[in-house]
């Protein structure tokens, strides 16, 4: 049997390093800790993915009066289940003020309209999925429910991490992600399978064995097409990396990029598929 190229067996062990910290970190601050603190952890990391999103989008100067109202309805929207605010009438808000923000800038004429789509769409980009998870937390027994999701979101991306490191032939969409390949995908919905079985009967009990089979393919597809969607954008910017502040894994926007697509799935399928409802 042919030994595979050394490169397919290298693994960057800083992505371990980065998760024995991350991980305990945010077990404790989704079980242990009051709801808010959740929310507080998810405006911090989603406000620097949400830069560097900006960054990468409004290359090469940043209009930061604009980023600054961006960043301001993103507290807003990941806020707003503790703040009793409605989505729409903020996002046609934040519409109103980033106009008026990037016409005032000098920035070039032809480049202004640009302004308010980025900026908005940042904010639906990044606040909209990061708000569905304070809205899963602020379900009966949220905080199993939340730990569910990190737990299944993060096992699916590692398991596809490694086993296309060790076994990737067959790449999967080489256009957008030439690193992304079919057994990946195979070994990422296998262990995030596996973990939301595990899951369920551990700690996640308000679900089903079947939801939790379902869930695990859900998570996975999900995840699979945020990676790519951002890979894409990345691709289009042509950059590489949204960001190095976490060592192993680049930028916090490539840490999220999975998250921002299985959050939204999976609230609206436990909440809405599954019957749980947030209490009065």
């Amino acid at each position: 049997m042919t030994t595979p190229p050394a490169r397919t067996r290298q693994f960057d062990l800083r992505r371990l390093y980065t998760a024995a910290v991350l991980i305990p970190t945010v077990y404790v601050i989704i079980v242990y800790l009051a709801p808010w603190a959740l929310t507080l952890l998810l405006i911090a990391v989603g406000s620097i993915a949400l830069i560097e999103f900006y960054q990468i989008c409004f290359q090469p100067r940043v209009n930061r009066l604009a980023v600054g109202v961006g960043l301001a309805v993103f507290v807003l929207v990941v806020a707003r289940d503790h703040l009793s605010l409605a989505l729409t009438p903020l996002l046609a808000a934040s519409v109103l003020v980033v106009s008026i923000a990037v016409s005032i800038s000098s920035d070039r004429t032809d480049h202004r309209w640009k302004g308010p789509l980025i900026i908005l769409f940042g904010v639906l980009y990044v606040g909209f999925p990061l708000s569905t998870v304070v809205s899963t937390r602020a379900l009966p027994s949220g905080e199993f429910l939340a730990l569910f999701l990190a737990v299944v979101t993060w096992t699916s991306d590692t398991g596809a991490y490694y086993a296309g490191t060790l076994w990737g032939k067959h790449p999967l969409l080489p256009s957008v992600s030439p690193k992304k390949t079919v057994e990946g995908v195979l070994g990422g919905l296998a262990l995030a399978v596996g973990t939301a079985l595990l899951a369920q009967w551990w700690f996640a009990s308000q679900l089903s064995p079947s939801d939790a089979l379902i869930l695990g393919v859900l998570l996975t597809g999900t995840g699979l097409l945020g990676d790519l969607f951002e890979s894409m954008i990345k691709r289009r910017t042509g950059v590489k990396d949204s960001g190095g502040i976490l060592p192993g894994h680049g930028g916090m926007l490539d840490r999220l990029d999975s998250l921002l697509f299985t959050a939204p799935s999976f609230y609206y399928y436990v909440a809405y598929v599954h019957g749980l409802s947030p209490p009065l």
